[in-house]
């Protein structure tokens, strides 16, 4: 078999199990006496939004925001797009009118949240006298952090008006139904686009600790805040999510199954390694290449051919300001781990078709990667040291670009060894 092909077919198994219209479909809440008010943020809240319109029979109006270039076509429920990474003034406004939209509702009322990925850049509402301008920098000094998903979210939730359950909040006394497609290891719901409508247990103390243990540089403005009583957020006891649920509608998990059910239907045996992995993408990267070379040259701990799949959300600490996403920075990682040995060929890609700011999901990369990019002239170890991933794979063509996919469950690892 052709290997590229091959592996893009499982990135295309595992983003259809998380197709929003089947998940939404089988766990749609009871109509409710009073209205129906949908809200939601993520790179895929559009798809969301028009596959519920689809399937609810009855009355519905509301509001989502999604990404640049992201939007899908609805009739009853509003889409606006914003920036991702960077939040900017579309997604305060935004933001804004979402919480407009929820308030004065009564308790015969149903707000339906449609929550994935990428809703936490996408809803910038900074709190207090807070501006847009110390989100940004909020948002800049996390992504530059290295640091896990639970502590960027211990620390978004606390400077924002919106997150950590307070959008849900703002909606009381009506019920709140989120349906969110999980990106975060261990499917914690609270996570997902920092929670605007689960709360979480973290404090403000937790957000100081967290600060201070990651060295994480944040203005004056924002930390004086932090030390505020003012940044507390919700607690998940609060009564006003008393009558709330929470569905998780898709994730890496079942999505890895698909991507294994693939793999066998197409005559290939398939391990899971895991579905929530977390660390510095290039020492996840170089942890791959290691089981990979160990496959390929002494046939244990499993024997090829076989694809490896693993999932999660590794995070890159920033030391240039290079072109890539956390997927191409694993991978060329993982190239730099085989290079030199035949049969072994990967995949690495985000679901929802973007890695980090460029247009690519992810990259390619084979045993004769690095040697290809040497004859382009391209140092792949350079490049990996100045966070320059993209640049090294463009050099080579070997930049993996489906297009946004309409969800988002997270980051697929695939690799092929036979």
């Amino acid at each position: 078999m052709d290997p590229k092909p091959f592996l893009a077919s499982i990135f295309e198994a595992a983003v259809a199990a998380a197709d929003p219209e089947r998940a939404i479909r089988d766990r749609l809440p009871e109509r409710p006496k009073g209205r129906t008010v949908v809200i939601g943020a993520g790179k895929g809240a559009a798809q969301m939004a028009a596959a519920f319109e689809k399937v609810w029979d009855g009355p519905v109006e509301g509001l989502v925001v999604t990404r640049y270039g992201y939007g899908a076509p609805t009739k009853r429920i509003e889409v606006i797009e914003a920036a991702h990474p960077v939040p900017d003034d579309a997604g305060l406004e935004a933001g804004q009118r979402l919480l407009r939209l929820v308030e004065g509702l009564n308790e015969d009322d149903l707000v339906v949240a449609l929550v994935c990925g990428g809703g936490s850049a996408l809803l910038p509402a900074p709190a207090g006298s807070l501006t847009l301008a110390d989100e940004i920098a909020v948002n800049e000094a996390l992504l530059a952090s290295g640091a896990p998903i639970s502590v960027m979210n211990a620390i978004r939730k606390h400077v924002s008006a919106i997150k950590g359950g307070r959008l849900a909040a703002a909606a009381w006394p009506a019920r709140v139904v989120s349906l969110i497609v999980s990106d975060i290891p261990g499917d914690n719901p609270a996570l997902v686009a920092s929670g605007p409508t689960v709360p979480d247990a973290a404090s403000r103390a937790d957000a100081l600790k967290a600060v201070q243990t990651y060295g994480i540089e944040l203005p004056e403005r924002v930390m004086a805040h932090l030390n505020s009583p003012e940044a507390d957020a919700p607690r998940p006891d609060d009564e006003r999510f008393v009558r709330n649920e929470v569905k998780l509608i898709a994730s890496a998990a079942v999505s890895l199954e698909a991507a294994v059910a693939e793999a066998k239907r197409q005559g290939v045996e398939a391990v899971i390694l895991s579905d929530s992995i977390e660390g510095e993408a290039r020492e996840v990267g170089s942890v791959h290449a290691a089981i990979a070379r160990e496959i390929a040259t002494r046939n244990r701990p499993f024997r090829k051919p076989v694809l490896l799949l693993s999932g999660g959300e590794t995070t890159v600490t920033l030391r240039a300001k290079g072109k890539g996403g956390r997927n191409t920075e694993f991978l060329l990682s993982f190239a730099l781990g085989i290079d030199g040995v035949d049969g072994i060929h990967a995949l690495a890609a985000d679901t929802d078709g973007i890695d980090g700011s460029e247009d690519n999901a992810g990259a390619f990369c084979d045993g004769e990667t690095v040697r290809r990019m040497r004859a382009s002239g391209v140092d792949a170890r350079a490049m990996l040291a100045a966070n320059n991933a993209w640049t090294a794979f463009d050099a080579v063509d070997n930049l993996f670009v489906p297009g946004p996919t309409g969800t988002n469950v997270n980051d697929l690892r695939a690799i092929l060894v036979r």
